[in-house]
């Protein structure tokens, strides 16, 4: 380059030999800008923090946050995944039933309050025919056998002595009431397989009927009945021990239902893995499933009471307090719907959540796998 004499234009330099000492270094004396001293309450560009540690959170700095890249969760076990979950990757954040790792109890509870909207004109017949009729049976037949009247009678000369066939009446009452809940409760399990099957159905988007629902519960009570009465075995052998491992028992097998209906297959051990592998999570969501079963079950049986006292102490002596009785227990089944449907949705959407903490699941294979 030839120079023009323009005194601003700028003037090559002597050329450089690359293989000379110290080439490619600044040279000596040079104070690079770390030397300057630093004001911290000086005016610090746009964009920029102080000081830059590189710790600043998530989107602070100049370069503000970075989305991530399509693609599978990173997870741990025990631990929320992070990452994307587009539709049809496996994880839908928009997903109706299940809930992606990391969104926590409000989604949870979003999906639960989604259920209900969606399915309640048929699973609220599917729960008065699964399970208000048969309670209200079983407190009609602990009404018919109850020998309390006649205990008080044969008692009254000597309150502290036992009732004459003490032995045979309880013997008759507990016979009645065991048999009647045996029998009454694969009736229950017919109802919750069918629930299970709405709510994942509809979740899917697939078409759902009554007539078709309770022809899969149909197919299911048995097996389901069969895991329940076992379930009930360990809860109650728990809570003869003592009642804290009662309670232990009852949420560490509270997906052993969920599990037989959608996976068919060791249902204790794995509810009990789930259990174990996410405590907190799933503690959490069963304890506020069993906090909203008890409360509206104690208060339908309040209302039951109150309402039993005009009747007397047998009610079964005269056609109208009979039938006066059975509307009262109809009545106090009916206040414990609600009961119902929190535990059944609850259970379903929180055993959707854990599928999802295990890996990719969305509503239309929880779906396909009630078969």
């Amino acid at each position: 380059m030839t120079p023009t004499g323009d005194p601003t234009e700028p003037r090559p330099g002597p050329p450089v030999d690359p293989t000379a000492p110290g080439a490619g270094f600044p040279p000596a004396g040079w104070v690079g800008p770390a030397s300057y001293p630093v004001d911290p309450t000086a005016p610090q560009p746009q964009g920029w923090v102080f000081p830059p540690t590189g710790g600043y959170p998530a989107g602070a700095g100049p370069y503000g946050g970075q989305p991530w890249y399509p693609g599978a969760p990173v997870a741990y076990p025990g631990q929320p995944a992070y990452g994307w979950y587009p539709p049809g990757h496996g994880f839908d954040p928009a997903d109706p039933l299940v809930t992606p790792p990391g969104v926590g109890l409000g989604g949870w509870f979003e999906r639960c309050l989604g259920a209900v909207r969606r399915g309640w004109r048929l699973l609220l017949p599917i729960l008065l025919l699964t399970q208000v009729l048969p309670a209200a049976a079983i407190s009609m037949l602990a009404l018919v056998v109850d020998p309390s009247a006649e205990w008080e009678a044969t008692t009254a000369d000597d309150p502290a002595a036992l009732p004459d066939g003490f032995a045979a009446d309880l013997g008759v009452v507990l016979g009645v009431l065991i048999g009647g809940t045996l029998l009454f409760g694969l009736v229950q399990s017919l109802g919750w397989a069918a629930g299970a099957w709405v709510i994942a159905r509809q979740a899917a988007g697939e078409p759902v009927s009554l007539g078709t629902a309770l022809g899969y519960g149909v197919r299911r009570a048995l097996g389901l009945w069969g895991w329940t009465l076992l379930t009930s075995v360990i809860i109650g052998f728990g809570l003869c021990l003592c009642v804290l491992p009662g309670i232990y028992f009852a949420f560490a097998l509270s997906m052993a239902g969920p599990v037989y209906l959608f996976e068919r297959q060791h249902p204790i051990g794995r509810s009990y893995r789930m259990f174990h592998d996410r405590l907190g999570l799933l503690l959490g969501r069963v304890a506020l499933v069993a906090v909203a079963v008890v409360v509206v079950t104690v208060a339908a049986g309040m209302v039951e009471t109150v309402a039993s006292l005009p009747l007397g102490t047998t009610p079964m002596d005269s056609p109208v307090t009979a039938v006066a009785a059975f509307v009262v227990a109809l009545v106090g089944a009916v206040l414990a719907v609600p009961a119902h449907l929190a535990q059944l949705v609850g259970l379903v959407v929180t055993y959707a959540e854990q599928r999802a903490h295990e890996g990719p699941v969305n509503s239309a294979q929880l779906a396909g796998e009630l078969s």
